[in-house]
């Protein structure tokens, strides 16, 4: 009996220690994992702040020139984008909106568009690597009401040799006699500048994609009007829809507009060979 009750005493004393431990191990988790949307916030923006000092501290490094370029960025890039590429530069990675040192000898291009334009910037400028200044519009340019009001700030000072530019996905809701006629306006002001202008179709949106198959149609049709647009305008095309369609099951994310790494690989060689053929043409003149 004596030894019973001993053993029960061993087995409460390392049930006590046991409850002892679990509680101290979930009061350290309590101090390092937040436990409400409230503390969850703070956490963010303490690490935001963080990232905001560094980003800082960087740039003010940089000559001035530079300075000011990533001024535009941090007035134009929004709430979505702009954290992201804080969070890039002060991890030392390039990005499709770095600044561009122009070698004076060579022809500067622009290249306007959505998150597809983006993806493939940082290919163009690598193909063209040495032949052209490959810069990017200071946005995820979005819409063309956007590009209505934005298109000074994205052109700058408008010395630019060739301009090339999309509007569609995300205007793939825009009733098409209003796409047709922003898209006029925006071609006129691009034509001003004395560029060579190139519009880049839109890329497909998947029939499967969130939005629903009509998405699909309605992106086709922006493509149809933006094809007049141009042709009224005497602006070439580089038709990244036909372009790339053939190579969608291998390069199309899931259910998603946008692309994998070898998509914007072969878009962005595709309108590095697009831009550079456009330039020898124009210099043949």
């Amino acid at each position: 009996m004596l030894k019973s009750i001993r053993c029960l005493r061993s087995t409460l004393l390392i049930l006590c220690c046991l409850s002892f431990i679990v509680a101290s191990l979930q009061a350290n988790d309590k101090k390092t994992e937040p436990t409400n949307a409230d503390e969850a916030a703070a956490k963010k923006a303490k690490q935001e702040a963080e990232i905001n000092k560094k980003f800082a501290a960087w740039k003010a490094t940089l000559p001035a020139k530079q300075q000011a370029w990533e001024t535009v960025l941090e007035e134009n890039l929004g709430g979505f984008y702009l954290p992201i590429y804080k969070k890039q530069k002060v991890a030392g990675q390039k990005t499709a909106w770095d600044y561009v040192a122009d070698d004076p000898t060579l022809p500067r291009v622009l290249l306007v568009g959505d998150s597809v334009s983006r993806g493939y910037t940082q290919a163009a400028r690598n193909a063209l690597k040495g032949k052209v200044n490959v810069h990017r519009a200071p946005a995820n340019c979005g819409p063309t009401a956007t590009g209505l009001k934005k298109l000074d700030v994205w052109l700058g000072d408008g010395n630019w040799d060739l301009i090339h530019f999309n509007f569609g996905i995300h205007d793939r809701r825009t009733k098409a006699e209003d796409y047709e006629k922003r898209l006029e306006e925006i071609v006129k002001r691009l034509k001003q500048t004395g560029a060579k202008v190139v519009w880049a179709s839109s890329t497909p949106i998947p029939a499967d994609w969130k939005e629903g198959p009509e998405m699909k149609a309605k992106l086709e049709e922006k493509n149809a009007i933006a094809a007049k647009v141009m042709e009224r305008n005497g602006v070439e095309i580089d038709d990244l829809f036909t372009f790339i369609t053939p190579h969608l099951s291998e390069v199309q994310n899931p259910k998603d507009v946008h692309f994998n790494g070898k998509g914007y690989d072969l878009l962005g060689k595709q309108v590095a060979e697009y831009i550079e053929g456009a330039l020898q043409e124009e210099n043949q003149k």
